[in-house]
C-alpha cells in the first residue's frame, strides 16, 4: 500500500471517528435511526358511560383538542368551526411552521380517520408521539405533556374518540422541511410503566393536573426575551 493511500485511509477514518463523536454529543443518533417506540399491544379499553363522559370533558373542556382538529372558516373574522366537521382534521394555518403540519382526522372514518387504528395505537400516539406506523408526530401535538396523563384518563379519551361519528375528510400528510423532519425524531419517548391516578387531594393539586393537561403554560408563561442586536 502506497504512503498516499495509507494517509488517505487514516484521514478518512479519523474524520469518521470525529463525526461519530460529534453526532453522539450533539443531536444523537435518533434523527438517523428513527424515534424511540414500543410495539403496540392488543389492549382495548372498556366502553363505559363514565369513561365516555370523562373523555368528553378532557377532550372538549381541558385540552380543547377540537380547536386544532376541527376545520375552521379562516376567511371569517370569528373563525367559526366548519359545520358537520367536528374533529375531522385540518391543515394548520399557522405562520412560521417548518413545513405543512396537519392535525389529523380524529373521527371513526375508516379511510381518513382513526377507524382502522387499534386502541393502543391511539393511546401511543396521544402520550408517546408516534403514529400507527411509528412515525414521529410534529411536537405541536403536546404529547410531551400528555405522557403524564393517567392511564384511566387516557382510556377515557380513547373511548370518547371511538364514539366520534365518522366524517370523511381527505387531508395531505404532514410534510416537514429538512433538517427539522429528522431532528424531531428525538422527541418521542416510549412509556414502559403504568401512569397512576393524579394527586387530587386538594383543589390546588387537582387544578395543577388539569392545567398541565390543558398545556396552559404554553400561552401563559412569558417567553425568554430576545437579546438586543449588538
Amino acid at each position: 500500500m502506497s504512503k498516499f493511500l495509507k494517509f488517505t485511509l487514516i484521514t478518512l477514518l479519523s474524520l469518521a471517528v470525529v463525526l461519530a463523536i460529534a453526532i453522539s454529543v450533539t443531536i444523537g443518533w435518533r434523527p438517523f435511526l428513527g424515534p424511540r417506540t414500543r410495539p403496540v399491544t392488543a389492549q382495548t379499553f372498556e366502553r363505559t358511560p363514565a369513561r365516555l363522559a370523562r373523555g368528553s370533558y378532557l377532550f372538549n373542556s381541558v385540552s380543547a383538542c377540537a380547536d386544532c382538529h376541527t376545520p375552521h372558516d379562516w376567511t371569517n373574522p370569528e373563525q367559526p368551526p366548519a359545520p358537520g366537521a367536528f374533529s375531522s382534521g385540518e391543515v394548520m394555518p399557522l405562520n412560521g411552521l417548518p413545513g405543512t403540519v396537519v392535525a389529523p382526522n380524529l373521527t371513526s372514518d375508516r379511510e381518513t380517520g382513526l377507524g382502522q387504528w387499534s386502541d393502543d395505537e391511539i393511546a401511543r400516539a396521544i402520550r408517546e408521539g408516534v403514529d400507527r406506523n411509528g412515525r414521529t408526530l410534529f411536537p405541536l401535538m403536546p404529547y410531551e405533556q400528555y405522557r403524564h396523563m393517567s392511564d384511566e384518563d387516557l382510556a377515557s379519551l380513547v373511548v370518547f374518540l371511538r364514539a366520534l361519528p365518522p366524517t370523511h375528510n381527505p387531508l395531505p400528510e404532514t410534510s416537514i422541511i429538512f433538517p427539522v423532519k429528522y431532528l424531531i425524531r428525538s422527541v418521542p419517548q416510549p412509556l414502559m410503566s403504568p401512569v397512576g391516578p393524579p394527586n387530587t387531594d386538594t383543589p390546588e393539586t387537582r387544578g395543577q393536573y388539569l392545567v398541565f393537561l390543558g398545556v396552559c403554560h404554553d400561552c401563559h408563561t412569558p417567553a425568554k426575551p430576545r437579546q438586543p442586536a449588538q
